[in-house]
């Protein structure tokens, strides 16, 4: 929990760069509190169940002082292992850095989760100008030549030391920190670094508050109820009752999600509607308002290579996978390239069969036919699925109601893997009144971890579905996981069901292999935490996770009629699967399109990079460098709002399909092996969820499988075949992922 780069890990979707070391007192623009610092929530451990947070007693005013007083005890921690006369030891340097910072990070990890979840224009204010003082403090801890000199000679004497496996690990990931943020730079070198990292941090923050302020800005709003046909009541009354909300008073608003395809571009039979709704969200952070993120993309990626090529890397890619499981960008393209034009062939016959049925449509109305275009795919994907499988989203959704999901879904299936349970809890306060706490304990009643769940959509919460951490465990701290899971479900109208559909209830499972991750955790240091491993390997257990949304007896339990109870027919069910790879040459080619930019824009120096008029210009021209430029596909998120790689995510977005190779292969061994048996989960929970970052990742892997991975499974379960047919089709039986 209190490990400066854990915490950068974890929180930071905010800045690729390592953090710097800022002054110990506060500025004079910095916000001060009004109540005695004594009564500071963060100046000393919640008395709370696990350390849960404090909310009802959270302010904040109380961020900027805990911030300050965090700062500046780390950095005096830290001076003083560097000052000390004494030879230096495993505990007296490795773990007196490790327990360091406990005031910052109390306060880091609920600020971090506070301004994904439920910001507000003073916390926006607060991470602005906070954000370049934590690049300044983490510089200042990791470029101090006499720390780095007792780090270096327990590196150098590691083998003599007497440490076991983990605590070598930990003496060797210390060392490669200090390295990786310029230790062994020249001063002029690191004081270069310094001004990078800080002005990555100011950045990357204002990228993330533009997107969210334009996403929220340029909802749809639409004039008349029959421009929404197609759409349900219930969503046309939420449309209604939002656009009230904003004094629209008898019109509607249509909010985007932050990726490129909106859901409703799947439902509304108005095509100029669903145009309307793709090109504003297409345009995101490239209308010129004052929202526009191009200057930004241009700077953040030319400063990251810089820093790279400062590094001694040729560009940001390398530097930034040298630490994952993929080791080198040539392997991470040679697994892209395998996938790129059997995606595409598989996406252009899918396009072939949608144009198909818009000429057939506009013949039997009399009218001309027109062009497959982006706001046409979902719309006729549902229709081919309608007409071909006789199934479409409306039948299934009242069958996932949100409670259903996921208490009888997500954690029945926690139940019968790992002997779990779970109590939800109404003691203890929240953030926001629709969070739920859950106490988690295990089979033999010890208790295991607090969960928090977020469910709802909300205009002061980030787009998308996600994991994150409260308190990790950790023997050396003798702390227990405290973890959230955070979605973006659309709230109903008072007395309504929340209805999801079959990717919304895919999610829940997701992200909730994500706080098993959490959870599960068994190491020594906080360093090793839960989820705190190579980002290209933090995927693995989280797609693991969602093999047991269609499990026969996970789904009897939760997919009921939320008026009747009846269970969802088998029937309806086998259309779902049937009508399931349908969009898998969309889903695979729409993911690699943004894959491949992320690659594009750190693979390369800095002189190559475009100023902010060329961003476009650039995306478009790396889109068809490698054959992914099928116009009626578009790339999840365009770069302008692609917050994944302006963040944590930078080089890394490839880490999703690179940790699905993985989730296939273990998938396919689960169920040779018994499927939804106490045994397998035992297994998955002692091999991989509690071992955190504390071995090899991959070697966990294939202690777990028996070999190295394999692509074919995951080929299998895409339905991605190549334009000959299957047998052209038959990938590589070698390593994936490839070797460097």
């Amino acid at each position: 929990m209190n490990h400066p780069l854990a915490l950068a890990v974890a929180l930071a979707l905010a800045a690729a760069a390592p953090a710097h070391a800022a002054a110990s007192s506060p500025a004079p623009d910095q916000p001060v509190s009004s109540t005695p610092q004594s009564s500071n929530p963060f100046f000393a451990e919640s008395p709370l169940p696990l350390q849960y947070p404090q909310f009802d007693k959270i302010q904040a005013s109380d961020f900027g002082p805990a911030f300050d007083r965090g700062m500046a005890e780390q950095r005096q921690e830290f001076d003083a292992i560097a000052a000390s006369d004494a030879a230096p030891t495993f505990d007296n340097t490795i773990l007196a850095m490790e327990r360091s910072g406990q005031v910052l990070s109390r306060a880091r990890y609920v600020f971090g989760n506070l301004t994904s979840a439920d910001t507000s224009d003073t916390l926006d204010k607060l991470d602005a100008q906070y954000s370049p003082r934590f690049a300044a403090h983490r510089d200042a801890l990791y470029l101090n030549p006499k720390l780095f000199a007792r780090v270096k000679a327990l590196y150098d004497s590691r083998g003599t030391l007497g440490l076991d496996a983990q605590d070598a690990r930990l003496v060797e990931r210390y060392y490669t920190d200090f390295v990786r943020a310029g230790a062994n730079l020249t001063p002029q070198q690191q004081e270069r670094v310094k001004a990078i990292n800080a002005e990555l941090a100011t950045l990357t923050t204002k990228f993330s508050q533009d997107v969210l302020a334009e996403r929220n800005d340029s909802a749809i709003v639409v004039d008349s109820r029959d421009e929404l046909s197609g759409m349900t009541d219930d969503q046309v009354n939420a449309a209604a009752e939002a656009a009230k909300a904003k004094g629209l008073d008898g019109k509607f608003l249509i909010p985007l999600l932050n990726t490129t395809g909106q859901p409703t571009e799947a439902q509304l039979d108005n095509r100029a509607l669903r145009e309307r709704i793709h090109r504003a969200s297409v345009a995101r952070g490239s209308r010129g308002n004052q929202w526009d993120t191009r200057a930004a993309v241009s700077q953040v990626t030319r400063l990251r290579a810089e820093r790279a090529k400062i590094m001694g890397y040729p560009n940001y890619a390398a530097f930034a996978v040298a630490e994952e499981t993929a080791k080198t960008p040539e392997a991470i393209n040679a697994m892209l390239e395998k996938l790129a034009p059997i995606a595409v062939a598989n996406a252009r016959r899918e396009g072939s069969v949608l144009q198909a049925m818009i000429d057939s449509e506009q013949k039997a109305k009399g009218q001309p036919s027109f062009q497959l275009q982006p706001w046409d795919w979902a719309y006729y994907t549902e229709k081919v699925r309608k007409a071909q499988y006789d199934y479409d989203e409306s039948q299934i959704k009242p069958y996932l109601e949100l409670d259903n999901v996921l208490e009888n879904g997500v954690f029945f299936a926690a139940g019968k893997l790992y002997g779990l349970k779970f109590k939800r809890r109404t003691d203890l306060p929240v953030y926001q009144p629709d969070v739920r706490v859950y106490d988690v304990s295990n089979e033999d009643g010890s208790q295991l971890a607090l969960v928090l769940v977020d469910p709802y959509a909300r205009p002061t919460k980030q787009g998308g579905a996600w994991m994150s951490s409260y308190v990790d465990q950790s023997d050396l701290m003798g702390t227990k996981p405290v973890v959230a899971l955070h979605l973006n479900v659309t709230k109903p109208a008072a007395g309504k069901p929340a209805l999801m559909t079959w990717d919304d209830a895919n999610t829940a499972f997701h992200e909730f292999g994500h706080v098993l991750h959490g959870m599960f955790s068994d190491v020594k240091y906080p360093y090793f935490s839960g989820t705190n491993v190579p980002r290209d390997f933090v995927e693995f257990p989280s797609q693991v996770n969602e093999m047991w949304m269609d499990d026969p007896v996970v789904l009897a339990n939760y997919a009921r009629h939320w008026q009747t109870g009846e269970p969802m027919p088998k029937a309806l069910l086998d259309k779902v699967m049937a009508a399931s790879k349908f969009n898998e040459g969309f889903a695979t080619t729409e993911y690699l399109g943004a894959a491949m930019l992320d690659q594009k824009w750190h693979q390369v120096a800095a002189d190559q990079l475009p100023d902010a008029a060329g961003v476009m210009d650039y995306e478009a021209a790396a889109l068809k460098s490698v054959g992914l430029d099928y116009a009626p596909v578009p790339p999840r998120y365009r770069t302008p709002y692609f917050s994944h790689i302006m963040g944590g995510y930078a080089a890394g977005y490839y880490a999703y399909i690179w940790s699905e190779v993985l989730d296939a292969d273990t998938a396919k061994w689960i169920r040779e092996h018994g499927g939804l048996t106490r045994e397998n989960g035992n297994r998955f929970r002692d091999m991989i969820l509690s071992r955190g970052g504390s071995q090899d990742a991959l070697e966990l892997f294939k202690a777990f499988y028996g070999a190295d991975p394999e692509i074919a499974p995951l080929l299998e379960r895409r339905g991605l075949v190549a334009e000959g047919g299957d047998d052209a089709a038959k990938p590589d039986t070698g390593p994936v992922p490839p070797k460097p």
